[in-house]
C-alpha cells in the first residue's frame, strides 16, 4: 500500500479509537464499560504496530538513519502511546488515553510533510545509539507527563466549579493522579540524566571534550535543572497543584527546544 495512504489509515484508526473511548467516558460508569475499554486497549496495538513499521521504513535506510523533525516527533508520540498502553493496564486514565491517541493521529503524519533531509552522522558509534534511544524515551515520558498534568489542571478547575462531566467521573482522585504524575516525571528524569551523560560521552569521543556549548546543550541542561528543582520541591516542600503544572510544562518546553527546536531551525528554516 502507498505509504501516504498507510499514514492516513493509521491516523484514522487512532482517531476512531480516541472517539470510541470518549464515547465510553461520556456514558459514565456502566457494567459493560470496563469490557469496552479492554477492547480499545487491545485494538490500539493495530495502529501502533503500523505506526512503528512506517517509522522503520522512513528512518532505516541503506545509507543511514534518517531522523528529522517529522520522524523525531513521530517516534516520540509512538513511544508515548506504547508507554501509556502499558500503564493503562495498571491505572485507569482513559481520558488521558483519548488525548494521547488524538495527538498520535496528528503527529504521525509529520514525516510525510517534514521528511528528513539526510542521514544522521556518526550513527555507527555505540554511544551515539545509546544516547539517541535514551533521549527518545525521556522525551516520550515527559510528553505523557505534560498531557497528564494538563488533564489534572482541567480536573482541578472542574472540581472547584462543581461541574464534573461524566467523562471525568471515572478518573482516579487528584491525589492518585498526582502520584502517577511524579512517578512518570521521576522515570523521565532518570532517562534525561542518562541522556546528558551519554551526550557528554559522545562529545568526548567525537570532539575530545565532554561539553560543547550549543543551543541543544543549553536547553538540555535547563530542562534537567527545572525537573530536578520540581522533584526536590516535591520532596522537601510538597509542591503540587498549579506549581507542579507550571514547572512540568516549563521543563517540557525547554526539552522541546533542546532538540526539536534546534532541528526545526536547521532543517526547516536553514534547509540544511
Amino acid at each position: 500500500m502507498n505509504p501516504i495512504l498507510l499514514h492516513l489509515f493509521t491516523s484514522l484508526a487512532y482517531l476512531v479509537l480516541a472517539a470510541y473511548l470518549w464515547r465510553i467516558l461520556q456514558r459514565g460508569s456502566q457494567p459493560h464499560s470496563a469490557r469496552s475499554i479492554r477492547v480499545a486497549q487491545t485494538l490500539v496495538v493495530i495502529p501502533l504496530v503500523i505506526h512503528c513499521a512506517l517509522l522503520a521504513e522512513s528512518m532505516l535506510r541503506p545509507d543511514g538513519l534518517y531522523l528529522g523533525v517529522g520522524n523525531a516527533v513521530s517516534v516520540i508520540i509512538a513511544l508515548a502511546v506504547l508507554i501509556y498502553w502499558i500503564a493503562s493496564f495498571f491505572h485507569r486514565m482513559e481520558a488521558l488515553y483519548v488525548l494521547v491517541l488524538s495527538a498520535a493521529a496528528v503527529l504521525l503524519l509529520l514525516p510525510v510533510f517534514l521528511p528528513a533531509s539526510g542521514p544522521l552522522e556518526n550513527t555507527e558509534l555505540f554511544v551515539f545509539k545509546a544516547h539517541l534511544l535514551i533521549a527518545l524515551l525521556a522525551y516520550s515520558l515527559f510528553t505523557v507527563a505534560s498531557l497528564h498534568v494538563l488533564l489534572m489542571a482541567v480536573v482541578e478547575k472542574r472540581l472547584h466549579s462543581g461541574d464534573i462531566p461524566s467523562s471525568m467521573q471515572a478518573l482516579p482522585s487528584l491525589l492518585a493522579m498526582e502520584t502517577v504524575l511524579f512517578q512518570i516525571i521521576g522515570g523521565g528524569f532518570i532517562f534525561l540524566t542518562l541522556t546528558l551523560v551519554t551526550g557528554m560521552l559522545y562529545s568526548e569521543e567525537l570532539f575530545s571534550k565532554a561539553i560543547t556549548f550549543s543551543h541543544k546543550t543549553l536547553f538540555g541542561f535547563v530542562s534537567w535543572l527545572i525537573f530536578a528543582a520540581l522533584l526536590i520541591g516535591r520532596r522537601l516542600y510538597g509542591w503540587r497543584g498549579r506549581v507542579a503544572v507550571r514547572w512540568t510544562l516549563a521543563g517540557f518546553i525547554a526539552l522541546i527546544l533542546a532538540y526539536i527546536g534546534s532541528r526545526f531551525v536547521v532543517e526547516i528554516i536553514l534547509h540544511r
